[in-house]
């Protein structure tokens, strides 16, 4: 059976509502209707139900036995639509208290810390979630909805059309080196004496890996790689320990005070830019809004 086009949903919040407030002016002021309108959804509901559900006793409506038991399944229908409408909006990202960021391990001393703070100030009731990964991890888990936007490295070859990119700094890429080794004190380093030497470095799945293996490139030579590891925090310890030397962004150099980042010759000068990205198709969600702004402050502040 089809249900009747006359039974809509704000009909049966009106049905709803003087079913259990009883009296016409007072259902009306909490629907924010007229009498007459809560008058005339009452009487189209019965229309489409083909049905009566009321008795009227001269300017009263009395709920008979049939608007009892349609009120148990109107009540039902309209919490299970209103509690739809909130899950379909916190899947697309839409007017939730939720917003959930990626970024990568290596913003997490002074970028992120600043730019949630920035954007608590902005928006109190937002809660946060927070999803540190690698740059390919964090687009995966951007393409696939499990997270609303990504802090990341920008690589060239990767194509975000349909995405919104909001830079916000730009970062120098050094030799880390411990701070007693035969390169500490010198203004730059040339790839090219650093045949023979042994490398740390990130896996595949990092911006700063790409860029290790593009400055070797330039060199014109493979580097020795020691071990690959899969945080940036582990990297530095490595290089701290003496396993081997890396290429890391500057902004690494507070992860430890045992590392010294010294630049790369002018040939192998590199930097990272770090952006936000989201998709476009929701950029005028306010809880991005208040992101993006955040970020479009924070390189104001950075230039």
């Amino acid at each position: 059976m089809q249900i009747d086009d006359q039974v809509t949903f704000r009909k049966l919040e009106v049905f709803l509502a003087f079913m259990e407030l009883g009296n016409m002016s007072r259902v009306a002021e909490a629907v924010g209707q007229s009498t007459v309108s809560v008058h005339r959804a009452l009487h189209s509901l019965e229309e489409g139900l083909r049905c009566p559900l009321f008795r009227r006793e001269g300017r009263r409506l009395i709920p008979l036995a049939a608007a009892y038991a349609f009120a148990e399944h109107a009540g039902r229908a309209v919490r299970a639509c209103v509690d739809g409408v909130a899950a379909a909006r916190e899947v697309a990202g839409f007017a939730t208290g939720r917003l959930r960021i990626g970024a990568l391990y290596s913003l997490t001393v002074r970028t992120l810390p600043k730019l949630l703070m920035g954007l608590k100030t902005r928006r109190p009731e937002l809660d946060v979630e927070l999803t540190l990964g690698s740059n390919r991890e964090l687009l995966a888990k951007l393409d696939d909805g499990r997270v609303d936007a990504v802090v990341i490295a920008l690589q060239a070859d990767v194509p975000h059309a349909e995405l919104v990119e909001i830079p916000m700094f730009d970062d120098e890429i050094c030799f880390a080196a411990p701070l007693n080794s035969p390169y500490a004190g010198r203004s730059t380093v040339d790839l090219k004496e650093l045949r023979g030497e042994k490398f740390v470095s990130l896996n595949e799945d990092f911006a700063t890996y790409r860029d290790f293996i593009h400055a070797f490139e330039v060199a014109g030579f493979q580097p020795t790689i020691a071990m690959r590891v899969g945080d940036i925090f582990s990297l530095t310890n490595l290089v701290s320990g003496g396993v081997g030397y890396a290429l890391l962004p500057r902004r690494v150099a507070e992860f430890s005070p045992q590392v010294q980042f010294i630049p790369l010759a002018a040939p192998y000068a590199t930097s990272q830019r770090i952006a936000l990205l989201l998709p476009r198709n929701r950029e005028r969600n306010p809880n991005l809004l208040a992101l993006s702004a955040e970020c479009r402050m924070f390189r104001r502040h950075a230039a």
